[in-house]
């Protein structure tokens, strides 16, 4: 397995940062995710998870810091999530950081969702 790591841009469409580390099971995804093709990005992120969580069996440390994320980009997001309960379930390591503007009641909201939609927690990290 192979570290992802993407720099982020706000070109005509805005993608996130990332950086997922195979050694310490830590991830990031920050910026904003506005994409043209949204799962064409996101596929290769949820397949490295996917791997990562069958072979690695190690704490997965994974900190979201997206200030923006559009319909698609949501869909995404939550196969994450997903995953991420997947792997608790069967007595993975996982901790969920999510960093937001507590001034931004459609993100909190959105988080809120995830919580109850997946049952993963997440660490709700205001700033």
């Amino acid at each position: 397995m192979k570290d992802i790591n993407i720099e982020g841009s706000n070109d005509v469409y805005f993608v996130p940062t990332v950086k997922f580390e195979t050694e310490s099971g830590d991830c990031l995804l920050e910026g904003e995710s506005f994409l043209a093709e949204t799962v064409k990005f996101y596929t290769p992120l949820i397949e490295w998870l996917e791997t990562f969580t069958v072979q690695k069996e190690k704490k997965l440390d994974f900190t979201f810091k997206l200030t923006y994320f559009n319909t698609s980009s949501s869909k995404c997001i939550l196969d994450i999530l997903k995953i991420l309960k997947r792997y608790e379930d069967k007595g993975g390591d996982v901790v969920v950081n999510w960093h937001y503007d507590e001034d931004d009641m459609d993100m909190e909201e959105a988080l809120e969702d995830y919580i109850i939609d997946t049952g993963v927690k997440i660490n709700l990290i205001p700033y």
